[in-house]
């Protein structure tokens, strides 16, 4: 699936089963919670954080998942293309760090 497609089935999605987006500024709050959603499952999978007994465990996949959901609709929100903003972004750190990363001695 493209970033396009997947801003298409998002958009109809919405229209068909929500009654319409929630607002820009809701959608942002829901992003930033789902991204520590995404930061809890991490801390506890990778880093030295550990589940309370009883809390649930997150697939990182379904997590992700969230995120992305979520940064669609404020891209359809706001008219943003992602695949054109994406490759642009590509560019961007293309032209900038082309070399950084391969000089750099603490990698």
């Amino acid at each position: 699936m493209t970033l396009a497609e997947a801003q298409k089935k998002v958009d109809h999605w919405i229209m068909t089963y929500g009654k319409r987006y929630f607002s820009e500024l809701t959608n942002m709050a829901i992003l930033t919670e789902e991204v520590g959603e995404l930061a809890r499952h991490m801390a506890r999978t990778y880093g030295e954080q550990s589940y309370k007994p009883g809390a649930e465990k997150k697939e990182l996949a379904d997590e992700m998942a969230d995120v992305l959901w979520v940064l669609i609709c404020l891209a359809n929100q706001t008219d943003v293309d992602l695949t054109e903003a994406f490759e642009s972004n590509l560019s961007k750190k293309t032209a900038r760090d082309n070399t950084r990363h391969l000089n750099n001695p603490k990698l």
